[in-house]
């Protein structure tokens, strides 16, 4: 059985992950856009994995076999190329085969509708519907040469465009200007000739590793996380470099290391660009993030006169708070590593993450840290931390029933003020300090989220919260 996840299908290749597979879901793309569109086209793009280039050929046959004109790129593509080219050209929407940060055994597929961001879960389930019922009769196809050759097959490359629009949203003068050196790491993924392309283009000194492809992401996973970027890190304090930037496989995610080497959380990175356009364009309106994202931002918004919103886990739902409000719309973000801003894609995009974070370095002539010593001044401290605990099905279905039926009326001495459920629980006691519980759509894992004014507080809310996953529910 085929379902969608947080960001679209993924499944191990070979295993879920097979040609049939993707041949269903393609041809239940291709009856969603015939209902909506008598005349589409539709971008496919593929990252660097095992595979990807020829999943994405296997695409373009089912699509253009069902009328619709395919414009197939020619190389690796970043996902929010891909989106950005959707809203740009005005396409019917768009697929790109990758896995994003997930290990190299993995493989998926990202739908985009017309409006550019991911899919919607009422978008999805009609995919998924349509995937219950089809038969290998079902599904029409061509051969690539036949679709090339009849134009129904376009070789594509989104690229131009893409790199024009990032241009137009950074003040490249001002990198220009500030003569820093950038380190960046693309961890094998299609960032390649992106991410140091613009930084070359901003006159920006750089050296960028792991841009070769490789489908084993030197047998981890392309995942901008501290624990990856060892090799940036060391990058960064041998040679002094100013910045450490990173991309995932399909450079929606972003990774930010600041001159000493500390590995700065994307919690952070949203709350000092939310900073930083409000200070240098003197944006105001609302800013969106999940709801497992820090309240760094809440308190940094109420500071100055921004409105916050808050979604479930799922940039899809980001990017559909930003399509309704684009005028309002300052900054969305999760703390899983992704952000968008007004005027762009509603979809994450690392690249520009990376450079929006080396132009509010840049303008402001500070470092990283010292831009959160500003921030902090105004919020007072905000200290952020989670566990991740995978759990056997009896554990599970033991704590899924405890949070319906057993929430605790207070936590550490203090008041549950507000029990925050849009996805999963997230206690508001009595301080502004919290604790969030949150179970994976794909995995048997709880992640637990805590937050508070100092060390020793969260330590023992981690404390509690790990207590109370195992069945230990004395919380007060």
């Amino acid at each position: 059985m085929i379902k969608f996840g947080t960001s679209g299908w993924r499944g191990i290749i070979a295993k879920e992950f097979t040609y049939s597979n993707v041949a269903i879901v393609t041809q239940a793309i291709a009856n969603l856009i015939n209902e909506e569109f008598k005349k589409a086209s539709v971008i496919i793009g593929y990252d660097t994995r095992f595979m990807s280039e020829d999943f994405a050929k296997t695409s373009a046959e089912i699509l253009a076999g069902n009328g619709i004109k395919v414009l197939l790129c020619k190389r690796d593509t970043p996902t929010p190329v891909i989106a950005y080219d959707i809203i740009h050209s005005k396409l019917a929407g768009g697929i790109n085969f990758t896995a994003s940060h997930n290990p190299y055994k993995y493989n998926g597929l990202k739908y985009s509708p017309k409006w550019g961001g991911p899919a919607l879960p009422e978008t999805t389930q009609k995919i998924e519907k349509y995937c219950a019922s089809i038969q290998s009769k079902d599904i029409k196809s061509i051969s690539l040469d036949y679709g090339l050759k009849n134009k129904l097959i376009e070789m594509y490359n989104p690229r131009a465009a893409y790199i024009k629009r990032i241009k137009e949203l950074v003040n490249f003068k001002a990198l220009k200007k500030s003569k820093i050196k950038v380190a960046a790491d693309v961890l094998h993924g299609t960032a390649n000739d992106y991410l140091d392309a613009l930084l070359d283009d901003a006159g920006i000194s750089n050296a960028t590793i792991n841009k070769s492809r490789d489908t084993m992401f030197g047998g981890g996973a392309p995942e901008p996380s501290e624990k990856n970027l060892t090799e940036l890190v060391h990058m960064v304090k041998q040679e002094s470099y100013k910045l450490g930037f990173s991309t995932d496989g399909d450079a929606d995610r972003f990774g930010i290391i600041d001159s000493d080497g500390a590995f700065i959380t994307p919690n952070h990175v949203i709350s000092i660009l939310l900073y930083h356009l409000n200070k240098t364009r003197g944006w105001t309106g609302i800013a969106v993030k999940s709801v497992m994202t820090t309240h760094l931002i809440d308190k940094l918004a109420a500071k100055i006169g921004v409105d916050i919103m808050e979604t479930p886990v799922g940039f899809k739902y980001i990017g559909d708070v930003m399509v309704n409000n684009p005028d309002k719309f300052i900054i969305g973000g999760e703390e899983s590593g992704g952000l968008t801003i007004r005027g762009h894609v509603p979809e994450k995009d690392g690249i520009l993450a990376c450079l929006l974070m080396a132009e509010a370095v840049a303008m402001s002539k500070k470092s990283i840290a010292e831009l959160l010593k500003d921030i902090k001044k105004l919020t007072g401290e905000v200290l952020t931390s989670r566990l991740n605990f995978y759990l056997p099905k009896e554990t599970m279905d033991a704590f899924v029933d405890t949070l319906k039926t057993k929430t605790p009326d207070g936590i550490l001495g203090m008041k549950v003020q507000k029990n925050i459920t849009i996805d999963g629980h997230k206690f508001i006691l009595d301080d502004n300090t919290w604790i969030g519980f949150r179970f994976s759509g794909t995995e048997p894992l709880v992640r637990v989220y805590a937050e508070a004014d100092s060390q020793t507080k969260l330590n023992k809310l981690l404390k509690v919260g790990k207590a109370f996953v195992y069945g230990k529910r004395k919380a007060k």
